[in-house]
């Protein structure tokens, strides 16, 4: 029978997948309400966290509401019952439901927002249209006497050296001959004061990310036979990571803006907010760049991109104007902001059911069906 889960177990899992620290600045994300102790058999999955969604973790029984926008993104001097958000907060805790954030910490990592619209809208191959650096890296390259080398590869992976990606105790190792010359007061582990000495030895490489380099280096010292061992330890040049702003990719076969645009429709949640275009509808689309949420902050860096068309959400009329203005401009599609961020609610949904099962357990989850778009009609205006 699967172990049950605590709340801080569960939330640490999900903070694995979307870690906090990647936030933006001004966000509010992580635990709002709930018992780290408290036990976790039931996980509600919703946009926002809006009334009618509370009551439906309510009558679900959910003992953990994920929610991708903050209920209390701007400071507040009270949650009294006496506004809409005051009494969010007492309905949680009444009902003892955690609430958990994860906004711009789900936008831009891998199976995020922007991630969850890639795929579902049918891209090939997409990649951050604002790529943020990957974590920063360092080399080591030590050398050692070969028949102490296993250990010491064993003693440098279980400090964090040779983590790449989905694999560890990554390492290259070569041979050669090493020479050095004991000094007066050394107390060589091979040869004498004063004469020199040649060593058959190995070259041992792996690479660590650089907040284990103190780790990695005490496990050196510690586990290396020499009094001096000789290594290298080299920074590697900064790369572009797979998180970042928005995602670029393609159409497995060109399209025309107006079939996309259907097919862009068809992939998303029916609301009563429209989808607005900004294009020739038979103009030919294939480099598809998107953003999740409201994203004319990425207008520049998208027309940089090559794109054929840029869908996202909350486009302002300036800046969707100027864009047009330029030669080879994308193409413009503006969806419901709820509609397109809810396509992430099943991914992460599934991913915590992976993270969870491989760990021997598992929770009961559900996506909330609740329309929570703020728009609740619209009139065609007349032609």
């Amino acid at each position: 029978m699967p172990a049950e889960l605590t709340l801080a177990e569960t939330v640490a899992t999900i903070h694995r997948m979307y870690d906090p620290a990647h936030a933006d600045t001004w966000d509010a994300v992580g635990l709002v309400t709930g018992d780290p102790a408290s036990p976790v058999r039931r996980v509600l999955f919703a946009v926002d966290p809006v009334q009618a969604v509370i009551d439906e973790a309510v009558a679900w029984a959910a003992d953990l509401l994920l929610v991708h926008h903050p209920l209390l993104l701007k400071p507040v001097h009270s949650v009294a019952a006496t506004t809409p958000k005051g009494r969010a907060v007492h309905s949680l805790i009444r009902e003892g439901i955690a609430l958990l954030v994860a906004h711009t910490n789900a936008d831009a990592p891998a199976a995020g927002v922007s991630d969850a619209m890639a795929q579902a809208f049918g891209l090939v191959d997409p990649r951050p249209v604002d790529p943020a650096p990957a974590p920063p890296m360092d080399k080591l390259v030590v050398f050692v006497p070969h028949d102490d080398a296993a250990r010491l590869g064993e003693a440098l992976a279980d400090a964090g050296a040779g983590q790449v990606g989905d694999y560890d105790r990554c390492a290259f190792s070569s041979t050669g001959i090493g020479s050095f010359r004991p000094g007066p007061g050394a107390r060589p582990t091979v040869g004498v004061v004063g004469r020199l000495e040649q060593v058959p030895e190995t070259r041992l490489e792996m690479v660590l990310s650089r907040d284990r380099r103190d780790t990695v280096l005490q496990a050196l010292m510690s586990s290396h036979p020499y009094e001096e061992p000789a290594y290298d330890l080299l920074e590697m040049a900064d790369l572009p990571g797979e998180s970042g702003h928005g995602r670029v990719g393609r159409l497995a076969a060109p399209s025309t803006l107006g079939d996309f645009c259907e097919s862009v429709v068809s992939c998303l949640p029916a609301t009563h907010s429209v989808v607005r275009v900004a294009g020739d509808l038979d103009r030919r689309v294939q480099t598809v760049a998107l953003c999740g949420g409201s994203g004319d902050f990425l207008l520049d860096a998208v027309r940089d991109a090559g794109a054929d068309v840029y869908v996202t959400s909350d486009l302002r009329h300036h800046p969707a104007s100027e864009l047009a203005e330029h030669a080879a401009a994308p193409a413009l599609i503006d969806v419901p902001h709820w509609a397109a961020e809810s396509l992430w609610l099943p991914v992460v949904q599934s991913r915590l059911h992976s993270e969870l099962g491989a760990r021997g357990t598992t929770v009961e989850t559900k996506v909330s069906r609740i329309v929570t778009d703020p728009w609740t009609s619209h009139l065609p205006m007349p032609s």
